[in-house]
């Protein structure tokens, strides 16, 4: 039984720490967590980072995550996609 426990839990077993994201950065409203996340100290490696950093925070909080926040953080991960897209096209656009 502990293996299979140790399966299902696998995300106890990450030990990269790269980052630290304030406290508390999750439970504000889409626009604070976007807006945290996008910060370079918060995400040195850019947007997808932080994008990847909420997703992965979705993920760990499983069925104990009720669905406002889930729908929360799922807003604020579109934001940060949107923001990643348009820098994305302005960079594309002066290379021209």
């Amino acid at each position: 039984m502990a293996i299979r426990r140790s399966k299902r839990r696998w995300v106890r077993q990450v030990t990269t720490d790269s980052t630290h994201p304030p406290k508390r950065t999750f439970a504000g409203s889409a626009s604070q967590i976007a807006r945290t996340m996008a910060r370079k100290d918060v995400s040195p490696k850019g947007l997808g980072s932080a994008v990847r950093m909420i997703q992965y925070f979705i993920n760990r909080g499983g069925k104990g995550l009720s669905a406002t926040r889930r729908r929360e953080l799922e807003r604020a991960k579109r934001i940060l996609q949107r923001r990643a897209a348009a820098r994305k096209r302005r960079l594309a656009s002066r290379s021209r």
